[in-house]
């Protein structure tokens, strides 16, 4: 009798264990863990920019000296090339890299995130992105990972009509003492109809529901989005948290001296979206 009843526990234990696996499972739509000896440009588009916007000091490039891999990492590179011209005729001190996945991968809902870390030091700004394709900010934006060079935090941010810019709905997610954006960490936001949840290392920090954003203008999240990767220098957001203006708007002479150096990366380990 006890032996029937145990194999009955075990059976039961195995089907609810099952049942749970099954609502659980998710399916893959994109990932790259760029083990390839360049990037995969089947599913990543490499920018140029011509003119820059939220006065950032960069100019986006297409080279390896600014967007390569290495053992299995992907590595976006801030470069010191002062007199780079662009196309338009516009000079920069500063060259870095830029990917996306417009047009080659689409999304709607679902779970994305990515192995990050990144360098500090003033007006740096790694980001880890997405943004719907039209005008912005009709199209809506979903800041999954910014920072500005200070590493005890990252900023979770939408961008949607009537909320932009200077957004409401932005928070600042703190690192626990010991632990900063300069080490591993991963960074993702789970998709719905209705909300928008940020997450580090699978912990949520911040949630945005779709009456929170209603509050200010349309909800600007049932559309499908792609994925941005960027290491942006200076600017706006930069200049409004470290009120740096020299030598550089947003980037301090320290970050400036980081570059030349050759020591301002961001890398990437992987990218997931999963639904």
């Amino acid at each position: 009798m006890q032996l029937r009843l145990l194999t009955l526990s075990v059976l039961l234990l195995f089907l609810a264990t099952a049942a749970i696996a099954q609502q659980t499972k998710k399916d893959t739509v994109f990932f790259d863990d760029f083990k390839g000896k360049t990037v995969d440009r089947s599913k990543w588009n490499v920018e140029i920019t011509g003119h820059t916007v939220n006065d950032e000091q960069q100019a986006y490039i297409d080279s390896t000296g600014t967007i390569y891999t290495e053992n299995g990492v992907l590595i976006l590179k801030a470069l010191y090339k002062p007199g780079h011209t662009s196309k338009e005729g516009k000079k920069y001190d500063f060259v870095s890299g830029r990917l996306n996945t417009l047009d080659k991968l689409m999304f709607t809902y679902g779970s994305a995130s990515a192995k990050i870390k990144v360098t500090g030091g003033d007006g740096m700004w790694p980001a880890f992105w997405a943004l719907g394709k039209g005008n912005w900010p009709n199209s809506g934006e979903i800041d999954i990972m910014e920072t500005v060079g200070k590493t005890s935090w990252i900023s979770n941010a939408l961008h949607g009509p009537g909320y932009f810019g200077n957004t409401p709905l932005v928070y600042r997610a703190q690192f626990p003492k010991g632990t900063d954006a300069t080490q591993w960490h991963v960074y993702s936001v789970d998709w719905t109809k209705d909300s928008i949840i940020f997450k580090i290392d699978g912990k949520a920090t911040y949630t945005v529901t779709r009456a929170m954003a209603e509050k200010y203008g349309r909800w600007a999240f049932d559309n499908p989005k792609f994925l941005i990767l960027n290491f942006a220098l200076g600017g706006g957001y930069p200049n409004s948290v470290n009120k740096v203006t020299k030598p550089y708007f947003g980037l301090s002479q320290a970050s400036a001296d980081l570059i030349k150096a050759g020591n301002a990366k961001y890398y990437v380990d992987w990218v997931l979206i999963t639904r």
